[in-house]
């Protein structure tokens, strides 16, 4: 089993900013990564279906003999988390935006989320700000259309500027300073957000954590892969592969369509 992959699912392509911490962290590890484009983005859907979707995404994986499943969406796992865990005998990790570590540092007690609608509304969500952040100003922001221009190619277009403008600007008025990504998609607007927001404000998202959350995991359980051979790195959308290609921009990854 120590040679077998590691499963990451996502809505989309946004996990790939995931997978790549575990990647840099772990470079031997084998890794299949399913983007679940077609069904993009998983926000807007109500926790029923979010399940079913994740139950397709993790017997696909499953199927596929791997080891450890990371459920590279917040929408995913504030929703499905539990449900797979008790459902399956694999072990899973789970994305939660970084609520903690912005609280504990913040100098104005105002921080800001930008995450989906199925992450802000789910119970796991309240419960994290509850314990973490309760002496503080959470502004949330539902980031509603993100998904779809980055699914789309439009990562850089004047859209996804006029809307990060629009979701900034009511965080800013309450003086935050830091700001919590909590969407696996979100990570790839850390250059546009830096060019929006002062220099004071910080951006923080969950990768780094839950790349040390795999290691530890698979550690614990004796499952890191030892060989030194060159790992598989197999990429799988049921959609256009073209926006993969291009986040990814890597020779030494396999990119392929697959309908799930």
């Amino acid at each position: 089993m120590s040679n077998s992959p590691i499963g990451i699912f996502d809505s989309g392509v946004g996990g790939t900013s995931i997978w790549k911490e575990i990647h840099r962290l772990l470079p031997n590890e084998n890794t299949i990564y399913l983007a679940d484009s077609l069904n993009a983005p998983y926000g807007p859907k109500g926790a029923e279906q979010i399940k079913a979707l994740a139950k397709k995404n993790t017997e696909l994986l499953l199927n596929n003999n791997c080891k450890l499943i990371v459920v590279a969406c917040n929408t995913a796992t504030t929703n499905a988390i539990d449900y797979l865990r008790a459902t399956y005998s694999v072990p899973f990790i789970g994305i939660e935006p970084a609520i903690k570590p912005a609280a504990l540092q913040t100098q104005t007690n105002a921080i800001g989320i930008l995450a989906t609608k199925g992450t802000l509304t789910s119970a796991l969500f309240s419960n994290t700000a509850a314990r973490f952040a309760a002496h503080i100003k959470i502004v949330e922001q539902v980031g509603e259309g993100i998904v779809e221009l980055i699914e789309n190619g439009q990562l850089h277009s004047q859209a996804m500027k006029t809307l990060l403008l629009k979701f900034l600007d009511p965080m800013l008025k309450e003086h935050i300073d830091y700001l919590v990504l909590g969407c696996t998609h979100y990570p790839y607007l850390v250059p546009l957000l830096t060019e929006l927001l002062p220099s004071h404000v910080k951006i923080i998202d969950s990768g780094a954590a839950v790349a040390r959350q795999t290691k530890n995991i698979l550690s614990d359980l004796r499952l890191l892969n030892t060989l030194n051979a060159t790992p598989q790195l197999h990429f799988f959308s049921n959609r256009s592969t073209k926006v993969l290609q291009t986040l990814l921009n890597s020779n030494t990854c396999t990119i392929a369509p697959l309908k799930f």
